[in-house]
Order: C-alpha cells, then sequence, then structure tokens
C-alpha cells in the first residue's frame, strides 16, 4: 500500500509542475501522464478528490470494482479510500488520457470551517465505482465553471482567498448532491429492481437459516450482495421507501419475529437465536423499540385475542 500525503507529490507522480497552492489544486486531466510505478497498483491519498471525466479508455479500481470513464461522470474519492492502476492501464491512459478536470483539496484546507463537518455528511464521499454520478451537458458546464473559477481564484493568493474557494467547493458539493438525488430519480425502474433483490435477499437470509452462521444481517452483507456501497443502498432504498437500509432489515426481522412466536413453539431466547441475535436482551429491546411490546406480551396478545 502506497500512501499519497501531499498534493505536491500526487502533481509528482502525475508528471505535473508543483502547485501554485499547497493545500488545494485543479488540474486539466489531459495534461496527466503517470509516472510508470509500482505505487498505482494499490495507494490511497489523504486529501478529497473530485473528478468530472470522459472518453478516459482505461479503468481504475475503486474499491472492489472498476470504474469506467468512458462517459462523462463525476466520482468523489474522501481521503485513505483505497485505489489501484494496473501498468497497462496507465500506459493506455498515459497515450488517451480523455478529458475533464480533478479538484483536489487538504482536510487541513477545511479546518476550522463549517464545510470541515458538513462535508462528511456527503454520502457520495463513501459510493462504490459503479455508482457514479452521470450529468448532462448543462450540468457539466456548470461543474466545470465552479472548478475554473477555484484554479483562478488561487493564481494570486491574499486573505480572501481561502474563504472563496471553500465558498466554490461547498456550491459544488450541494449542486453534485441535487445532481445525485435526480439520478435516484430518473433511475427510479433500475432501483426498484434493486428494492425486490433486496426484499428477496431478506428473505432468504431467514428462510435458508442463514443468521444461524453469519448472525444478525448486516446492510455491509445486502450491499456486497448487490454490487452496492453500504451508503449507496441506503440511500437508493430511502429515496424509495422512506426508510434507510438498516430500517428495512429491523422491519423484517421484526416481521419474522412476529411469525416465530405466532406460528412455533419456540422460546424468545430460541428465537433470537434463530434470528441471529448474541443475546435475548438485545433481541427484546429491538423488538420492543419497534412494536411497544415485549415478545411475550406480544404472543400473550395475540392469543388472546
Amino acid at each position: 500500500m502506497y500512501i499519497v500525503n501531499s498534493i505536491s507529490e500526487f502533481h509528482r507522480h502525475l508528471s505535473l509542475p508543483e502547485p501554485l497552492h499547497p493545500l488545494v489544486s485543479v488540474i486539466d486531466v489531459s495534461k496527466i501522464k503517470h509516472l510508470e510505478s509500482e505505487i498505482w497498483e494499490r495507494f490511497f491519498v489523504n486529501f478529497y478528490c473530485i473528478s468530472l471525466k470522459k472518453d478516459v479508455t482505461a479503468k481504475m479500481k475503486y474499491g472492489q470494482q472498476y470504474y469506467d470513464f468512458d462517459k462523462g461522470t463525476m466520482n468523489f474519492i474522501a481521503p485513505k479510500q483505497i485505489q489501484s492502476l494496473s501498468i497497462e492501464d496507465i500506459r493506455k491512459m498515459n497515450l488517451e488520457c480523455g478529458q475533464g478536470y480533478m479538484l483536489m483539496f487538504h482536510p487541513d484546507f477545511l479546518y476550522k470551517y463549517s464545510i470541515a463537518t458538513s462535508i462528511k455528511n456527503y454520502g457520495f464521499f463513501s459510493y462504490a465505482v459503479n455508482e457514479a454520478l452521470h450529468i448532462s451537458e448543462r450540468e457539466e458546464k456548470n461543474v466545470i465553471e465552479i472548478f475554473q473559477k477555484i484554479e483562478a481564484e488561487y493564481q494570486f493568493i491574499d486573505r480572501h482567498t481561502q474563504e472563496i474557494i471553500l465558498a466554490q467547493i461547498d456550491l459544488l458539493l450541494q449542486y453534485s448532491n441535487r445532481f445525485y438525488e435526480r439520478q435516484f430519480i430518473t433511475r427510479k425502474a433500475v432501483n426498484h429492481d434493486l428494492l425486490s433483490k433486496m426484499e428477496q435477499l431478506l428473505s432468504e437470509y431467514f428462510e435458508e437459516e442463514k443468521a444461524l452462521e453469519k448472525g444478525l444481517p448486516t446492510v455491509e452483507f445486502f450491499a456486497t450482495e448487490l454490487n452496492l456501497s453500504p451508503r449507496y443502498l441506503s440511500d437508493m432504498l430511502r429515496s424509495l421507501t422512506g426508510q434507510n437500509a438498516q430500517q428495512l432489515i429491523h422491519e423484517k426481522l421484526i416481521e419474522k419475529a412476529k411469525d416465530y412466536l405466532t406460528t412455533t413453539q419456540l422460546s424468545v431466547a430460541e428465537i433470537a437465536y434463530q434470528l441471529g441475535f448474541e443475546h435475548p436482551q438485545s433481541f427484546n429491546k429491538l423488538f420492543k423499540n419497534k412494536t411497544n411490546q415485549t415478545p411475550v406480551q406480544f404472543k400473550q396478545g395475540f392469543y388472546h385475542n
């Protein structure tokens, strides 16, 4: 694992001149030439990176999957997210870099400003690579304009530079958030299919008694099965159902628990174990939190009605 700590160092690995500002830089993708080095096989950077790229022939591995830039897409990388490029792909990119811009900014640049906290609320920084943001030509122009304004601002650094650049970064994040929300809406047919698959996987988890082997079902498990990141899965489900992935899992757990309580002679402790809980107390707590009754109270009420 190779760690790129500074923007200056990253510039050198991309055969670019030293950045004009040590903590923020905008680069033209067409001018990049990756040094042929083993560092690209597995690396991460210690700064944020927002890219708008298209017509790139190579694919970058980001997380566990590959990112394809052959269409105009944006991606968002937070510090310490693992990436990798093969030597073959580096050579392809050096021959035909494609077009676009890359904005890099160090967490220290955000220090003492509210954006240092708010940036962590944007889920797209934790999205997997196949969840790229696809934008229209008009939206692309708006994004490029912001990149260019940031680049122009740090040409002559004064006491206003940082706040003006941070305002532009904040605007870019807000636009990106809007574009992602629109993407959830326009991809509803695809997302409904994912919702159906999620519900099917949930049902199979309990029907095949996977909880006995794997424990409680987790968001991470279903995200992996669906080739999504946990954050993207939750955001997508919330846009369709009003509930995130964890809430849907809990809903299914309670539904299955009620089924056991009313159709079997299993004890509460046995049901808890069957559902993947290590301790019956945890099952009791969740059940009461969701139904305002303990499992015993629910069972008694069902048979008395």
